[in-house]
């Protein structure tokens, strides 16, 4: 499935997010958003690391796919969202932006996440998701063609069948 740059790059980063260790450091995080394409990058110093990881267990109920998906997405909204406005930065074409470009990197960030979110549950509330492996726990955003993913990969999905088949072989 195709999404725009905010349903898709920022709804992964908010996954990534949600799938790091709550006691990693901000020179972890700052790998995280390198690894993820976040631009522009700025700094990020413990307290801002520490704002992000709380963040984290914030987006993290989204993924759960509950009845109250779309409360808790606009309580992230209303928590991190700026005026949008659009930016031309690093040389890139006109885009969207949820925080100005000078803010911390953390608020932006949030407002990233949170707007990544939004057009997600939007467009298919249905592609965030939490891996079905029992113990797991790991969330991810379902960019298949079809829409059916289970699993946050196939390591997950093996352990999960080849499980389910030995149950049935005597």
């Amino acid at each position: 499935m195709h999404f725009n740059p905010y349903g898709g790059a920022a709804a992964e980063l908010a996954a990534a997010l949600v799938n790091t260790d709550p006691g990693a450091g901000a020179g972890e995080l700052l790998e995280l958003l390198r690894e993820h394409g976040y631009k522009p990058l700025g700094v990020l110093d413990e307290d801002q690391a520490r704002e992000l990881t709380a963040w984290a267990a914030r987006l993290s109920p989204v993924f759960d796919r509950t009845p109250d998906q779309v409360d808790l997405v606009n309580d992230l909204l209303a928590t991190a969202a700026a005026r949008p406005y659009v930016s031309t930065h690093d040389d890139r074409p006109p885009h969207l932006h949820f925080a100005p470009e000078h803010a911390p990197t953390a608020q932006r960030v949030r407002a990233f996440t949170a707007a990544g979110l939004a057009h997600v549950v939007c467009e298919d509330p249905g592609r965030l998701g939490r891996c079905a492996r029992p113990g797991c726990g790991t969330v991810y955003v379902d960019t298949s063609r079809n829409g059916r993913r289970r699993f946050c990969g196939t390591r997950c999905a093996n352990r999960v069948h080849v499980a389910r088949h030995r149950t049935r072989t005597p």
